[in-house]
């Protein structure tokens, strides 16, 4: 206490001092306009820099959960855009809906070898099984192939194995959608016949003739066409719209009816074969 007097007695000069700016000041700014002006400009200049530091920050924090809103709206959307052709999808019981939307994200990703998986975190637990499609909200990504309880391996468009069922937009024409290696932005279309039209910029979508991806679903565009050795069908380079170095965010499409339409195709090849 003794020290706290000795330290006001000995700067009482310097703390009257003090105290008279105070006061001079505000009575300076309460008596001249200009002076309140500049002094309320001031404060509500720093105010609101306090308030967007503190909104940025905030917003900063808030960017994975409107990360997650955002995929889950779009998982809505394209189940809803998947069924287009059924009446009021969202209020109707979901074993009526021909297509069904989880969302998901990479965790592990390969472009460089010839045969390329990824690794998703949604597994058993999550529904997902093999043979389940696997997109983007830019296009076609792959095909599940293996699952565990809480993830997935998902057999990348670029794998020499992958073949997938596609076509020229806004045409009946089909072919095989594959992969010859040879770089991580382009995949091949075949078995387009000679006859078909085609230009350098047609976007190439998937076919009808699946039962894992829906129609239309982007893939690409065309880059270049040749004819192969037959000079019957093109082989045509195909541009991806997926960038396959950099993925995160992927939906899995869920066929409810896939099951039963293999077992009637498996049925009628049997029933002609006798």
């Amino acid at each position: 206490m003794r020290q706290i007097i000795n330290f006001l007695i000995r700067y009482k000069t310097f703390l009257l001092y003090i105290l008279l700016l105070i006061i001079s000041l505000a009575l300076s700014v309460q008596s001249h306009s200009f002076h309140q002006s500049k002094f309320f400009n001031s404060s509500n200049w720093i105010t609101g820099s306090l308030y967007q530091t503190s909104f940025n920050i905030t917003s900063y924090f808030d960017l994975k959960e409107e990360n997650n809103k955002l995929v889950e709206d779009n998982k809505k959307l394209r189940q809803a855009l998947y069924n287009i052709g059924i009446k009021d999808t969202v209020a109707m019981d979901t074993t009526a809906i021909n297509y069904k939307v989880i969302s998901g994200q990479v965790i592990k990703n390969s472009y460089s070898n010839n045969r390329n998986y990824i690794t998703i975190n949604k597994g058993k637990k999550d529904s997902i099984k093999q043979d389940m499609g696997v997109i983007t909200d830019k296009g076609i990504l792959g095909i599940i192939e293996n699952t565990s309880s809480k993830y997935a391996s998902v057999q990348s468009v670029l794998n020499q194995h992958s073949n997938i069922n596609a076509k020229i937009k806004n045409t009946d024409h089909f072919g095989s959608l594959i992969w010859n290696a040879k770089g991580y932005a382009t995949v091949q279309l075949i078995d387009i016949p000679r006859l078909v039209p085609l230009t350098i910029g047609d976007t190439i979508v998937t076919g009808a003739m699946s039962s894992i991806f829906p129609e239309n679903i982007p893939i690409g565009t065309i880059k270049e066409f040749n004819l192969d050795t037959s000079k019957s069908f093109y082989t045509i380079d195909v541009t991806l719209f997926n960038d396959m170095t950099n993925l995160k965010n992927i939906y899995i499409i869920v066929n409810p009816n896939r099951k039963e339409i293999l077992e009637l195709e498996k049925e009628t090849i049997t029933n002609d074969q006798h």
